[in-house]
């Protein structure tokens, strides 16, 4: 027996403000709404640049709480739509503590619960030190509408150990929202993501943005995809140049066809792996 769910992601250009980006992606989730989608997830910091180009205090102005005005705006249109979607945002906890977040909503509008992007990097064009701590809520899994979703973002899916705690903790399907740059990651970028999908047996959505902006040289180049837990893009990947919304059909039965076929969870040897977690 089957167990289809439509998904969507969107990969987009920077508009040049808030407001303008906010209303574009309530445009692409009501689009991919009308194209029977299920569940959503945006881009990395969805509705700014990639301020992380520079260091500059003014940007600090994104920052919001969560829940807060943004997640309780896309609450509402996912009580509308009968979506599930993941929100990433820019997170105030308080004045100060600030974390690269997103935000899960249930398709009838409830705030299930949030991740927060655990590893942080800090080089040249990616200065994300400044503007965030890392994430300190673990690797939650979300039971939602559309079955258990869990959120790594961008930095973290070059560590492994994220991926399997998502496993772990009954991921079916992971979203990566992403904001990486041409010349800098692009031979990983279709390399890591599905050994992730294969190596923990569920469904990875990788999302990237597009385009160059105006804080730096970072060129995003999209290419955004769904790939399924045998490691196959599911219907190709995204435009390397243009936004672009994807919705692509997963059928989660695949998951217990290769757990059958691979027991990777059962021959686990965690009584061998103490080395891991020495700092």
């Amino acid at each position: 027996m089957s167990r289809v769910i439509r998904a969507a992601l969107v990969q987009a250009k920077w508009t040049g403000d808030k407001e303008s980006m906010i209303k574009a992606h309530e445009d692409y989730l009501r689009s991919a709404a009308e194209q029977g989608a299920k569940v959503m997830c945006f881009q990395e910091l969805f509705y700014g640049p990639y301020f992380c180009q520079v260091q500059d205090p003014v940007y600090y102005e994104y920052a919001e709480s969560v829940p807060g005005p943004t997640v309780e705006r896309f609450q509402a249109l996912c009580a509308e739509l009968g979506v599930v979607l993941v929100l990433p945002v820019y997170e105030q906890e308080q004045p100060g503590v600030l974390y690269n977040t997103a935000a899960v909503i249930d398709a009838d509008g409830t705030y299930l619960g949030k991740y927060r992007k655990t590893h942080i990097p800090h080089t040249p064009g990616f200065w994300e030190k400044y503007y965030f701590r890392p994430g300190n809520l673990g690797y939650p899994v979300f039971n939602t509408a559309v079955g258990r979703v869990g959120v790594y973002i961008c930095y973290d899916r070059h560590f492994p150990e994220g991926w399997r705690a998502l496993g772990l903790n009954g991921a079916e399907l992971v979203f990566n929202p992403s904001a990486t740059s041409r010349g800098l990651s692009n031979y990983l970028w279709k390399l890591e993501q599905p050994a992730a999908a294969v190596a923990n047996e569920y469904f990875i959505g990788a999302i990237n943005r597009v385009g160059v902006e105006d804080l730096g040289d970072d060129d995003f180049y999209g290419t955004s995809y769904f790939v399924d837990p045998e490691g196959q893009f599911v219907n190709g990947t995204g435009d390397p140049y243009e936004p672009e919304l994807m919705v692509r059909d997963l059928d989660l039965e695949l998951l217990t066809t290769v757990r059958n076929r691979w027991a990777f969870y059962r021959d686990r040897r965690p009584d061998q792996y103490g080395d891991l977690t020495a700092p």
